[in-house]
């Protein structure tokens, strides 16, 4: 969602990050079945898909934060964030990808980080100094 809204409306937001996003879902069974489903087709997908916009998007690049877990269940299946990371650095965007070992996709994951989160956005608001 946030990545999603940060793509799609260029220099509206002033930072961006996510935790454990599905990044590329026309590439993952999820995607596949809700766009078909909602949306009469995959392609018709590809407008709410990160993957997609991030090759299309022109505007501010605020470096994108996103946690991913490698111990989530879906991260292999589902979200893919290895495609967006790949997607980015092919139009030079700057993306901060950490996985984080031993972590799955629960409320203690994001409990952990997300001081993280807050830190990257006060730091992109000038309300934190750079590191």
């Amino acid at each position: 969602g946030a990545m999603i809204a940060h793509l799609k409306n260029p220099g509206k937001y002033t930072s961006v990050s996510a935790f454990a996003p599905i990044v590329n879902p026309v590439q993952v069974p999820w995607g596949e079945k809700a766009f078909k489903g909602y949306l009469g087709s995959v392609d018709a997908g590809k407008e709410y898909d990160s993957t997609e916009l991030v090759k299309k998007y022109a505007g501010p690049k605020p470096t994108i934060l996103i946690d991913q877990g490698t111990a989530d269940g879906f991260l292999y299946n589902q979200l893919k964030p290895e495609n967006f990371a790949a997607a980015a650095a092919s139009v030079n965007y700057p993306v901060q990808l950490r996985m984080q070992p031993l972590y799955d996709h629960s409320y203690y994951f994001i409990a952990t980080f997300m001081r993280d989160h807050v830190d990257h956005h006060a730091r992109s608001l000038g309300l934190r100094p750079k590191l």
